[in-house]
């Protein structure tokens, strides 16, 4: 059919069709159900959507059905109780830094920060900030679908609001419950604060990725110190708009590695790319303009990110980590003391200290303390200086370790010093560790327990004896054998230098450190446990409570030891006039609002009486005048400083301590290995008085008034000086003075003698080459003195000398030898002293005359007690005696032919000497050849006899001498 044709066909049939009105009725009827169907599915559609919606909402009410309902205190405490790091101070509030802690924080306010940075907030985190009431409800529904759709697109949901009640109440759990839970807290956090209390809590909990250290940080102040150096109310737009950035992902587009400084250019570039989206979204909204924009992408930001920074446990490890471990103490006992717990109840529950010390680290990591110290900055960098530079140290050592392994490492001397003011206890500065590397912490000064050798003497000996009224500096002690018990046998107390020294003052024995006058008097004061009444209450802690009684703790000879801070202490009691000032590193603890937390109270506990205190720093003033520190003067810069040390080595020479006090300041070096190993035992003590006086001399520079006061210790009433009998200690008698043994000294008044002396009685005895003795039965009695000194027997019984097997050890290697040597000695000093050989003595040699006065040399025999004098009135004449002497010398009276015998102890007579004449005497008559063959005077006969006896005598006396030498030469090898 032709196309044309048919349509016009169509279209008739179609007018005809609506003039007859067929094709609107038809339109009625399909309208009507159309609409009928849309209507009821409409109204399906709406019965559905309630339907869903009912269960939305059940489903939401199931969801946070067990989440109590917050009123406003409880939300607030929530929502301000973000970590914040606690902060370090050196004395006079200069900032040290923060504490170590996973993440740093510190609290700011709007106020502080910067407008544009608050707008790059917004525009970049939430734009409807200001608008909403907590949330968002299209993008919620947003987050939802592409949740539920596994969408790669996750374009968020959360608002500010949500954000914080996610990082403040919640976690980060990934479920559909801790959304709807963080919904439900957004909407009513909007309605208990304002938008400003939000945004300020979001800008402070919010983590920021890390700082130029390589710390892991949190809160805009610590981001914009942290990665930019400055405040966050000084930063410029690029920095503000870079800084608004990082919380998307902090650490992908922090700046700095983990380690610390800068990444490279392309781990800078995701961050640099983000500061340009947030710069896109603040211009869409009209925070900033065009020409704002371009200035801020054209910015050169990466100049102004921070150069790396140590943190403190970097720059100063030893030093942060002493502050933590004292803060963590404190703050231990704070919480111990809250909640009740005592003692006893550690005691019974060990696990309980461990579980508070956690919670109180948590605290100092999280609470914001501001912590203040008593070091001294300059000081302390100082210190570190002079210790790391020192250059006499000594020889690097290979010890084994452990024990009985055969593995052997090489160690390096350590030292360390310790800095306290006497009248408080404040730990000015310190030198902890030779190495202090970040992954070693350790502080030789305040956890190393170390025997302190000999500087145990003055605080643990001396101290409490004089204390106790048993000694005063001039009490003479016998430095003889000397054993004590050990391990079922006995155990003999030996010095230094191996040698006995005599009965010197107790003064003396402490300046030359000799180790038996003090073991000796330590064993005096044992019934009384010193270690409890007077060592404890100077700080010394680390001595266990059976210590006491082993008598060799007196030189320090102890089981772990004590550390150089509790020996630092205990002198600094001493230098106090005998007030105990615990050391103590920690000023005070304020919270970051300033509110004073925590304290430190000065209590002073007394030890020392002034006087025994005074008394004490007197006799280690001599310890430095002359006795074992006595090259300290000549390597100081300020040789007139008051004072008064005490030198320290341990068994084996495994630790050498030096410690001395003036009037403001204590303070103590020590060196040795990490693992014990011997030093160098001549030098390595001279050395550490060299390391202790580059401190001192650095430390008097910087600080003169405090290290090298003009004043000297000042002596307290109640110290008077008196005369003593330096054989017994007590009144001078008159037999004592005669010995010239009267010495002067220093006593406590309470404690002066009063007894006069019992030392010394007169008797029969006799000088035996110089030494006194007793006289034998056949002892010449021309030679005895009737009314010489002598040890009174009485007296050596009563001091128990009468047990020594060599009483002769009483006599003292000193300036008074000669003067002792001049005093008999009872009992079995003579057998000691003289030998009988059988034999007559060597004649004197070399008879010389001057004048009328004969001189000649001793006799060569060791038991002669005299001389006897003969003379003829000429040569040839027959010889008589006319006088005696004890001495190599005699005047004689008349003109004659001299000539001088030996006398021993045993009566015994040498022969003649050589003859000399003095003036004009008769010439010897002549004899015939014959008559002098035939006869010979009983003189003559008398001389020549002596002549060839002494001859066999000399041999046998040589003889002997090399046998003694040899005796002699291996007891001094076996002391």
């Amino acid at each position: 059919m032709d196309l044309k044709k048919w349509m016009q066909q169509l279209i008739e049939a179609l007018r005809e069709n609506w003039k007859s009105g067929k094709i609107q009725r038809s339109s009625r009827i399909t309208y009507g159900v159309a609409w009928n169907i849309i209507l009821f599915f409409l109204i399906i559609g709406c019965i559905g959507m309630f339907f869903v919606g009912g269960i939305g909402a059940g489903y939401f009410a199931s969801l946070v059905k067990d989440e109590e309902i917050r009123d406003y205190e409880t939300m607030a405490q929530d929502i301000y109780d973000y970590a914040e790091t606690s902060r370090m101070y050196f004395a006079d509030n200069e900032f040290l830094g923060e504490i170590n802690a996973d993440i740093h924080r510190d609290e700011t306010s709007l106020d502080q920060i910067a407008p544009h940075l608050l707008d790059a907030v917004i525009a970049t985190e939430d734009e409807y900030f200001n608008e909403h009431n907590g949330v968002v409800p299209k993008a919620i529904l947003r987050a939802v679908y592409q949740e539920v759709s596994n969408s790669e697109t996750q374009t968020g949901g959360s608002t500010l609001t949500q954000q914080l009640i996610k990082n403040q109440i919640l976690t980060n759990e990934v479920s559909f419950e801790r959304k709807a839970k963080e919904i439900l807290l957004a909407l009513r956090l909007e309605r208990f604060f304002d938008k400003e209390e939000i945004l300020e809590a979001y800008l402070n909990i919010v983590p920021y990725g890390r700082d130029s250290s390589g710390r892991n940080i949190a809160g805009i102040q610590t981001a914009a110190q942290g990665i930019f150096g400055i405040d966050a109310k000084d930063v410029n737009l690029a920095q503000a708009a870079y800084l608004a950035g990082l919380p998307q992902s902090p650490s992908a587009y922090t700046p700095f590695a983990n380690g610390g400084g800068l990444k490279s250019e392309d781990g800078i570039e995701p961050g640099l790319n983000r500061m340009k989206t947030v710069l896109n979204r603040m211009l869409d909204m009209e925070y900033i303009t065009q020409e704002q924009y371009e200035e801020a992408l054209e910015y050169d930001l990466v100049a102004d990110f921070k150069e790396e920074e140590k943190s403190p446990f970097e720059e100063y490890p030893v030093l942060a980590a002493e502050i933590q471990r004292n803060a963590i103490s404190i703050l231990k006992n704070k919480l111990l003391e809250e909640d009740g717990i005592t003692n006893e109840d550690l005691a019974e529950e060990p696990e309980l200290d461990e579980e508070y010390a956690i919670r109180a680290e948590r605290e100092l990591q999280t609470k914001g303390y501001e912590i203040h110290t008593t070091i001294d900055k300059e000081m302390y960098d100082l210190f570190q200086e002079i210790g790391q530079n020192y250059s006499q140290y000594g020889s690097n050592t290979m010890t084994e370790y452990p024990k009985g392994s055969g593995k052997m490492i090489e160690q390096e001397v350590q030292g360390a010093a310790m800095m306290i003011e006497n009248s408080t206890g404040r730990i000015i500065a310190f030198f902890g560790n030779r190495s202090p590397d970040i992954e070693n912490h350790f502080n030789f000064a305040t956890q190393a327990e170390r025997s302190n050798g000999s500087a145990m003497k003055p605080i643990a000996v001396y101290g409490p004896a004089m204390e106790e009224g048993l000694i005063q500096p001039g009490t003479p002690i016998a430095d003889v054998f000397y054993q004590v018990p050990s391990g079922g046998g006995s155990h003999e107390i030996r010095n230094i230098d191996r040698r006995h020294h005599g009965l010197l003052s107790a003064r003396t024995h402490l300046a030359k450190s000799y180790n038996i006058p003090a073991v000796k008097t330590y064993v005096s004061l044992i019934d009384i446990n010193p270690v409890d009444k007077y060592l404890r209450k100077m700080g010394i802690t680390s001595i266990n409570d059976r210590e006491y009684a082993h008598p060799t703790l007196g030189i320090g000879a102890l089981d772990t030891g004590i550390t150089i801070e509790e020996n630092t202490n205990a002198f600094s009691t001493v230098a106090n006039g005998g007030k105990f000032a615990d050391a103590y590193i920690i000023e005070k603890i304020t919270t970051s609002d300033g509110e004073v937390f925590y304290e430190h109270e000065h209590e002073p506990v007394e030890v020392f009486s002034p006087q025994t205190s005074y008394l004490l720093i007197d006799m280690m003033r001599d310890v430095i005048k002359y006795g074992t520190a006595y090259d300290l003067r000549s390597m100081l810069k300020y040789p007139h400083v008051d004072w008064a040390g005490k030198t320290g080595t341990s068994s084996n020479t495994y630790d050498v301590h030096f410690v001395a006090s003036n009037p403001n300041i204590t303070f103590a070096t020590w060196m040795g290995y990490e693992i014990n190993d011997s030093l160098d035992h001549n030098r390595q003590s001279q050395w550490n008085r060299a390391f202790w006086a580059q401190f001192i001399n650095a430390a008097s520079d910087l600080r003169p008034e405090l290290v090298a006061p003009d004043h000297a210790f000042q002596q307290p009433e109640g110290i008077v000086q008196r005369s003593y009998c330096a054989i017994s200690g007590k009144l001078p008698s008159d037999l004592c003075q005669r010995a010239g043994l009267v010495k002067t000294d220093l006593f406590n008044a309470k404690f002066v003698p009063t007894e006069r002396d019992n030392s010394l009685i007169t008797g029969s005895h006799i000088l035996v080459n110089g030494k006194a003795v007793m006289a034998g039965s056949n002892t010449p009695g021309e030679f005895t003195k009737q009314d010489g000194l002598v040890l009174n027997p009485e007296f050596l019984k009563e001091k128990g000398y009468d047990k020594l097997s060599n009483i002769r050890q009483l006599i003292p290697q000193n300036e008074d030898r000669s003067k002792w040597e001049k005093i008999g000695f009872p009992g079995s000093a003579v057998s000691s002293t003289v030998s009988d050989d059988g034999k007559a003595p060597q004649p004197p040699s070399s008879l010389n005359a001057s004048g009328n006065t004969l001189t000649w040399n001793s006799s060569s025999s060791n038991n002669v007690v005299g001389y006897r004098i003969y003379k003829a009135s000429k040569p040839g004449g027959d010889f008589s005696q006319v006088g005696n002497s004890a001495s190599p010398e005699f005047k004689v009276n008349g003109d004659g032919v001299y000539h001088v015998k030996a006398v021993d102890y045993f009566g015994r007579e040498s022969g003649a000497s050589s003859t000399v004449i003095i003036g004009e005497t008769p010439k010897e008559e002549k004899e015939t050849p014959d008559e002098e063959k035939e006869e010979e005077t009983k003189d003559e006969k008398k001389d020549k006899g002596n002549k060839d006896k002494n001859k066999d005598t000399n041999k046998d006396e040589g003889k002997r001498k090399e046998k003694g030498k040899g005796k002699d030469k291996a007891e001094d090898e076996d002391e």
